[in-house]
C-alpha cells in the first residue's frame, strides 16, 4: 500500500519579492511606487469606509444597531491610521499617496449610496468584502512587511456576522425583500469589480506589479483567474445572506 501524498496541502514556498522584506524589495523603484499606490488606495478606502459607516448609522432602526455600526466605523479608522503611519514611516506623504484614488472611490460610493438600512448592510458586507478579496490577492505578491500590514487592516471589523444576521432576519420576516436586495448586491458586484479594474489600469506601477513586472509569477491569465476567484467568493457570500447571486 502506498502512503498518501499530502504535499499538495503544504503552503507554497514564497519566491521573488514575496520572499523578501521591505528593505530588500524597496530597492526596486517600480515596486516601491506600486506599494505606495497600494497603501494609498487602501488608506483612502478605510477613511471612506469610516465616513460611510458613521453616516449609515443614522439609518439604524435601533440604538443597539447604531452603536454596532459606530464600533465598526471606529475599527475602520484605526485601520486607516495604521496605513497612514506606515506611509509616513517609509518617507511618503499620506495625503499625496491617497489623492489619486479619491475620485474613483468617491464615485463608487456616490453610485452605490444605499436607500435604506438593509441596503447599507448589504453594501458593507458585499462591497467591502469584494475589495478585501482583491487586496488579499494582491498581498500574496508583496514583501513580507507590507503583506503583514495589508492583511492586518483587512481583518473583519464585525461587518460579516452582523450583516448576515440582520439581513436574513429581515428576509425571514418579509421574503419579498430578498429580491430587491439580490438586485442591489448584483449592482454592487459590478460596480466594485469595475472600480478595482479602473484603479489598477490607471496606475502604471500597480498594474505592472499585478501582471508580472516587479511581482514574480503573476501574468494576465492569472489576473483573470484572480477576478474569477473574487466572483466565486461573492456567490458564496450571497448564499450566506440568503440571496441569489
Amino acid at each position: 500500500m502506498t502512503t498518501p501524498d499530502n504535499t499538495s496541502d503544504a503552503p507554497a514556498e514564497r519566491t521573488g519579492v514575496a520572499a523578501q522584506d521591505w528593505a530588500q524589495a524597496a530597492t526596486e523603484p517600480q515596486y516601491r511606487a506600486a506599494v505606495v499606490d497600494l497603501l494609498g488606495a487602501l488608506a483612502y478606502g478605510e477613511l471612506a469606509a469610516f465616513e460611510r459607516l458613521a453616516e449609515d448609522a443614522k439609518l439604524a432602526p435601533t440604538l443597539a444597531d447604531k452603536a454596532e455600526l459606530a464600533k465598526m466605523a471606529s475599527a475602520e479608522f484605526h485601520h486607516y491610521e495604521k496605513l497612514r503611519d506606515r506611509l509616513a514611516e517609509i518617507g511618503e506623504e499620506p495625503t499625496l499617496a491617497m489623492e489619486p484614488f479619491v475620485a474613483a472611490l468617491d464615485g463608487f460610493h456616490r453610485q452605490t449610496a444605499p436607500s435604506d438600512w438593509l441596503e447599507g448592510l448589504v453594501k458593507a458586507y458585499v462591497g467591502d468584502s469584494i475589495a478585501s478579496d482583491f487586496y488579499r490577492e494582491v498581498a500574496e505578491r508583496l514583501d513580507s512587511d507590507t503583506r503583514e500590514l495589508v492583511l492586518a487592516v483587512l481583518d473583519d471589523t464585525g461587518h460579516a456576522g452582523f450583516a448576515v444576521e440582520k439581513v436574513r432576519a429581515a428576509i425571514d420576516a418579509e421574503p419579498r425583500v430578498g429580491g430587491r436586495l439580490a438586485l442591489w448586491a448584483r449592482r454592487l458586484m459590478g460596480e466594485a469589480l469595475s472600480q478595482s479594474q479602473r484603479v489598477v489600469a490607471d496606475r502604471d506601477a500597480l498594474s505592472t506589479m499585478l501582471v508580472g513586472g516587479v511581482a514574480d509569477g503573476f501574468d494576465l491569465a492569472e489576473v483573470g483567474r484572480m477576478f474569477s476567484r473574487i466572483t466565486e467568493a461573492h456567490t458564496k457570500r450571497m448564499a450566506a445572506l440568503g440571496l441569489a447571486a
